[in-house]
């Protein structure tokens, strides 16, 4: 059978109603063009576990289901126009089907893993559902708000972000029914850390450091959304300060109201910083869990370690 998603084979024609063709339409838009990363992730870990093929498919449509589900919903509460450089699923169906289109993918979610029988795999996927919703609106509630702190956004990007990344690296565990705790424990801690390096890596695209993506400059910033680098440098700025930096209508305008190029860069080093001391921190993680593998899986390690470099250093993987 035809498969429907182009690069990922992440759904075919017997996964959606035949009769709802709309619904199939916009599944087709919203999943081709995708770079499927988390399902990628979710069969990096698999190779070294070798469950069976079917649930590793089970698990990789999963997390695919998830994330696209919460993008359809992002795009519509953000208002974005586009989704990986096409007209996103609210703006060319209309609001009403890319939500309806978003719950229908949480419910097939459910319905798929209740069919694979293992009940703490559904628990644990609707604990992360559940936290994908509580931080979508925490991040609605700073929208406007340039005095949020960098420990606010990392609450919010733990929920949203990290949550997916928590999910890849614990899932095929939990399917495997190896539930040992201190496991479990140190890849949270990974997940955790890989989701804040991803996010923060993507909020530096916003003021165009390593945009080889070229994402919009200050994007974000124009939205009303002060992300962690913009939430970074503005940490310890008067009112009138921020209000210089909110007010940018280009870099050299956000470069010039913190001080010039040279400070800008600074800080951009600064904030590197912190971060490289998150990668250390997960690699510290990364060796207790490679001490709790057995040898036969220890290759998982080599495969987990570059995952810093992709996500926040945004280089690709060789």
């Amino acid at each position: 059978m035809q498969q429907r998603s182009i690069d990922l084979k992440i759904y075919d024609a017997r996964d959606f109603p035949a009769y709802l063709p709309k619904l199939n339409h916009l599944y087709d838009d919203l999943f081709s063009g995708g770079k499927g990363f988390r399902a990628k992730l979710i069969r990096m870990v698999n190779k070294h576990l070798q469950l069976p093929a079917k649930t590793e498919q089970l698990l990789s449509q999963t997390i695919e289901f998830i994330h696209n589900a919460s993008l359809l919903h992002d795009d519509l509460i953000d208002r974005s126009h586009l989704r990986r450089g096409k007209p996103a699923a609210w703006h060319k169906y209309t609001p009403e089907y890319a939500v309806l289109a978003g719950d229908y993918l949480l419910a097939r979610v459910m319905v798929n893993l209740s069919g694979h029988g293992n009940i703490r795999l559904v628990q644990y996927t609707a604990e992360v559902i559940s936290d994908l919703l509580e931080g979508e609106w925490l991040q609605d509630s700073v929208v406007g708000d340039y005095f949020v702190t960098l420990e606010q956004l990392d609450r919010i990007h733990n929920l949203k972000t990290a949550s997916l990344f928590k999910w890849c690296l614990r899932a095929p565990f939990i399917a495997l029914e190896r539930q040992d705790q201190p496991l479990h424990d140190s890849l949270e801690e990974m997940g955790t850390i890989l989701g804040q390096l991803f996010q923060r890596g993507d909020d530096l695209l916003d003021y165009d450091v390593r945009n080889d993506e070229g994402k919009a400059v200050l994007g974000d910033l124009k939205s009303g959304y002060l992300n962690s680098f913009g939430a970074f440098v503005a940490r310890g700025r008067s009112r009138a300060e921020i209000d210089l930096l909110v007010k940018s209508q280009d870099l050299n305008d956000f470069k010039n109201a913190l001080g010039g190029a040279a400070v800008f860069d600074q800080r951009v080093k600064d904030f590197d910083a912190v971060n490289e001391g998150l990668i250390r921190l997960y690699r510290h993680h990364l060796e207790r869990v490679g001490q709790m593998l057995p040898e036969s899986q220890r290759g998982l390690l080599k495969d987990l370690n570059p995952l810093t470099e992709i996500l926040y250093w945004r280089r690709k993987p060789s």
